[in-house]
């Protein structure tokens, strides 16, 4: 019995092994396609580099200054975003707020994090254009950060709540200040939950569409715009836009492989007392 369990267990997960990687699989090998083998359908066929080389070296391809973008903009808008919810969690869990406070501020946040970013894109061009952040790298960081916060403020509360209190209260004891208590005490703790918040929100912030192609131009445009650029009315460029594609996939992996044991270890303590 336990025998055909297991068998079970496991043919269960190659099969969602096999659904989720399908995709994946399938723009990698449409990269490596020409154009006529692609729109043909052809199953076998010789691996072909040209729509890499048009995506990174063509005169007309932005996507090295897209890549660049979302770069700057991913690390920037992520360390903001942990930097703000690390200390908002500890202020209102390590601080003696009212209840409905706390419960209002997570509410608030909730309720943000439901509204479709799209609706906000409007009323920030109009903001930013008046300010003169309209096309610029700060005004797209500022608004991830502004989409991210409401998400990493829940998980990096769970964090910081279940950190012993015994800890902070020896650490109080030994004449320890409020930023060395969060230096030395709450953030080491907390470590797999900023490894855990922090990937998803350069995920988010990588991935994001509607706000970028709102709030930027050209000049800072990021990658999902640079890979969108393909489509075109008349004609869709496949063979660039899969490469493009599997070149974009690339940091977010990288992340994966690097912090896995800190975003598992992140994701679970929280459930597991």
């Amino acid at each position: 019995m336990t025998n055909r369990r297991t068998i079970a267990s496991h043919t269960l997960l190659i099969l969602f092994s096999i659904i989720v990687l399908f995709p994946f699989l399938w723009i990698v090998a449409a990269s490596l396609k020409t154009q006529i083998d692609l729109l043909l359908g052809k199953f076998f066929f010789v691996p072909n580099l040209q729509g890499y080389i048009d995506v990174l070296f063509s005169g007309t391809s932005d996507f090295i200054r897209n890549f660049k973008n979302s770069l700057i903009i991913g690390l920037s808008s992520t360390a903001l975003v942990l930097t703000i919810a690390t200390l908002a969690a500890y202020s209102l869990y390590r601080m003696r707020w009212p209840s409905w406070v706390i419960h209002t501020l997570l509410g608030w946040s909730v309720v943000f994090h439901m509204v479709p970013p799209i609706t906000l894109a409007g009323a920030w061009f109009t903001m930013f254009r008046t300010v003169g952040l309209d096309n610029t790298l700060f005004g797209i960081i500022l608004a991830h950060t502004t989409l991210n916060l409401p998400m990493a403020l829940w998980m990096m509360g769970v964090f910081v709540r279940d950190v012993p209190r015994e800890m902070v209260e020896a650490a109080e004891i030994d004449g320890a200040t409020t930023p060395e208590i969060l230096w030395f005490v709450i953030i080491p703790i907390v470590r797999p939950g900023l490894a855990a918040t922090g990937i998803l929100s350069f995920i988010f912030s990588w991935n994001e569409f509607a706000v970028a192609l709102s709030l930027t131009q050209r000049q800072t445009a990021t990658v999902p715009l640079g890979i969108g650029k393909y489509a075109q009315e008349n004609t869709i460029a496949f063979t660039e836009m899969a490469a493009a594609s599997t070149l974009s996939i690339i940091p977010a992996v990288i992340l994966l492989l690097v912090a896995q044991r800190f975003i598992v270890r992140g994701l679970t303590s929280g459930a597991v007392k």
